[in-house]
């Protein structure tokens, strides 16, 4: 049987749905939730469920660290081992030293044809990245070819956040510009995006439901007469609300939206932006 020509890496910050994963049989490495003395692996020793159950009566809360250079070469050998050439793709480098350590992974296998990208972003924005080249290595098409669908679809991707607090993102370094929100009117919500990498902050508005709302129309706005839309609404213990997201900006979009998908947020990200957090990740035009 012929070896597939890319195999695909990345980490579980983009939380991927599990049929999407075995579909293009992607890579996933797991992040790591450090909780009190014990590690868990993302997504493997610990999910969403169990995660915010925990977060609601544990007095500790959770760190997060990057799996080790042996976990990562790990799953870079295995995908090598699956095909002719391998194309990571992992969270921004201003958020996490994933990708610096997937670099190091792939320099420890040099005779191994690998190319490993930093998607400036993370969860399902990076997610809509990762599908973009795992289509393209699905149909057949060259590494390079491969690495270009990915590259090409960095720049058409955005996600959109709101929190229920600010505190999560404090407490875990993570905040970035949106530190100017900080100190603000405590019952405003703050609506955020990733953008170049960084959490960038966007708006403040008085309460949850006009959060929801604008979110909405910020999304649809950047959108606006594209064609190729795809969306994901993604929750952090808030799965009505984000249903209600999706269902919104689908209605709003139309013919135009080629592909949903609803999903958590990985509890490595969950650590940081904490329980409630609601948002849409988007992408088009690939």
């Amino acid at each position: 049987m012929t070896k597939p020509t890319v195999a695909i890496v990345t980490d579980s910050t983009a939380y991927l749905p599990k049929a999407l994963v075995a579909e293009f049989g992607i890579h996933v490495l797991a992040n790591v939730v450090n909780w009190g003395d014990k590690a868990y692996r993302d997504g493997v020793d610990i999910g969403a469920v169990e995660f915010f159950e925990r977060l609601k009566v544990d007095p500790v809360h959770p760190t997060t660290s990057v799996a080790s250079l042996g976990e990562m070469r790990e799953v870079y050998a295995t995908a090598a081992a699956s095909a002719e050439a391998v194309l990571g793709i992992h969270l921004s480098a201003k958020l996490s030293n994933t990708f610096k350590v997937a670099q190091e992974a792939a320099a420890l296998l040099p005779d191994k044809k690998i190319t490993v990208l930093d998607s400036q972003t993370t969860s399902m924005a990076m997610g809509f990245i990762i599908l973009a080249a795992a289509r393209a290595a699905a149909a057949g098409q060259p590494a390079e070819q491969v690495r270009q669908a990915a590259q090409a679809a960095i720049p058409r991707v955005g996600v959109v956040l709101t929190l229920e607090t600010l505190k999560y993102l404090q407490r875990g370094g993570r905040i970035g510009a949106a530190q100017a929100f900080v100190g603000g009117v405590l019952d405003l919500k703050p609506l955020l995006e990733v953008r170049d990498g960084m959490i960038h902050p966007l708006e403040r508005v008085r309460s949850r439901k006009k959060a929801m709302g604008r979110l909405v129309d910020i999304v649809c706005e950047r959108l606006a007469g594209k064609t190729s839309v795809r969306l994901a609404a993604l929750h952090a213990a808030a799965e009505p609300e984000a249903r209600e997201l999706l269902e919104a900006a689908q209605a709003r979009l139309g013919s135009a939206v080629v592909e949903t998908v609803f999903t958590d947020v990985s509890p490595t990200v969950a650590t940081h932006t904490g329980p409630g957090t609601i948002g849409l990740a988007y992408g088009d035009g690939f």
